[in-house]
C-alpha cells in the first residue's frame, strides 16, 4: 500500500531473477509506469538496461502483441520515451535504433514523437487506430535510410524503395512478427509517399481513390510537421480534398505550367581495377 501511495512500481521478488524468468516483465513494468505515471523502484529498474537483450529470445508473435499493448494504450509517447531511457528500443526495433544512433538530425526523433502523440490523441478520443500506421511510422527511419543507401548504390527510385521496404521488414520480423494484414497496408502507405508528389494528368485522381490514401496523407503531414521539406505538398493535397471536381482539374492544370524538378543523376559505383591485369 505504501508503494501505491508513493506512486512506485516494484516487482515482486528479486528483479533480475524475475526478468530472466520472463523478459517480457520488463516491458510490462515500463507499460504500467507510463500508463499510471508511476516511478519504478530502484531495484526494479536497475537490471532492465543490462537485461534488455533477453527480449530477442522471446517469440516474435508474442512481442507483436506486447508492443501493441505498449504503444496503443493511449500513452505511447511516454512509453516510447521510457523504452528509450531503458535501452529497450534496440532489441525491439534494431534498425530504427541504429538509424537514431547514427543520425544527429532531429527529424527522426521528431517524426516518431509526433506519430505516437497523434496515435495517443486518437485512442484517447475513441477513434480507430490501425497497427499498420503505427508500425509504418516506427520503421520509417529505417526504410528511408535504406532506400537512400540503395539509391546511392545506383538503383532507380522505385526499385530502391521497394527493395528497402523488403529489407527492413525481413529484418524486423525476426524480432517482432508483423502479420500480413498489417505489413501489406504498411507497404502501401510507404509506396504512396512516392506517388503523392506525382500529381500530373490523372495521377492525382488515382492516388486519391486509393484505399490507403487517407492514411498516406496523414503520414505525409507528419513528415512535414517533423521538419521534412516537401514543397508544400501537404497543403496541396489538403486543398485538393476540399475542392470540387472542377477545381481539382484546375489544380492539376496549374501543375502543367510548373517545371518538373530535375532529378539528380547519381554516378554508378566506381569499378575497381584489377591490379594484376
Amino acid at each position: 500500500m505504501q508503494d501505491l501511495e508513493d506512486r512506485i512500481i516494484r516487482i515482486i521478488g528479486e528483479a533480475e531473477t524475475r526478468y530472466r524468468e520472463d523478459p517480457v516483465r520488463m516491458l510490462r513494468a515500463v507499460r504500467f509506469a507510463a500508463k499510471l505515471g508511476f516511478t519504478m523502484a530502484e531495484d526494479t529498474e536497475g537490471p532492465i538496461s543490462e537485461l534488455g537483450p533477453l527480449l530477442t529470445h522471446i517469440a516474435p508473435a508474442r512481442l507483436f502483441d506486447e508492443v501493441i499493448k505498449l504503444l496503443m494504450s493511449g500513452h505511447g509517447q511516454q512509453t516510447w520515451q521510457l523504452l528509450s531511457d531503458y535501452d529497450l528500443v534496440e532489441p525491439l526495433f534494431p534498425l530504427t535504433h541504429q538509424v537514431m544512433q547514427n543520425s544527429d538530425d532531429a527529424y527522426y526523433p521528431n517524426f516518431l514523437s509526433l506519430a505516437l502523440r497523434n496515435t495517443d490523441r486518437r485512442i484517447n478520443a475513441g477513434k480507430p487506430v490501425t497497427p499498420a500506421f503505427l508500425y509504418a511510422a516506427l520503421l520509417w527511419p529505417a526504410v528511408r535510410e535504406q532506400a537512400q543507401h540503395n539509391l546511392d548504390m545506383g538503383s532507380p527510385e522505385m526499385p530502391a524503395w521497394h527493395k528497402a521496404m523488403a529489407q527492413v521488414l525481413e529484418r524486423q520480423v525476426k524480432t517482432i512478427a508483423i502479420p500480413k494484414r498489417f505489413s501489406i497496408p504498411m507497404k502501401e502507405i510507404w509506396e504512396l509517399q512516392l506517388r503523392l508528389p506525382k500529381r500530373r494528368a490523372h495521377r492525382a485522381e488515382q492516388v486519391f481513390a486509393h484505399p490507403r490514401f487517407r492514411a498516406a496523407y496523414d503520414f505525409l503531414l507528419l513528415r512535414e510537421e517533423a521538419g521534412e521539406q516537401l514543397g508544400g505538398l501537404g497543403q496541396w493535397w489538403t486543398e485538393y480534398q476540399e475542392n470540387n471536381p472542377e477545381q481539382r482539374v484546375s489544380m492539376q492544370d496549374n501543375l502543367k505550367n510548373t517545371p518538373k524538378p530535375r532529378k539528380r543523376r547519381r554516378r554508378p559505383p566506381r569499378k575497381r581495377t584489377n591490379d594484376n591485369s
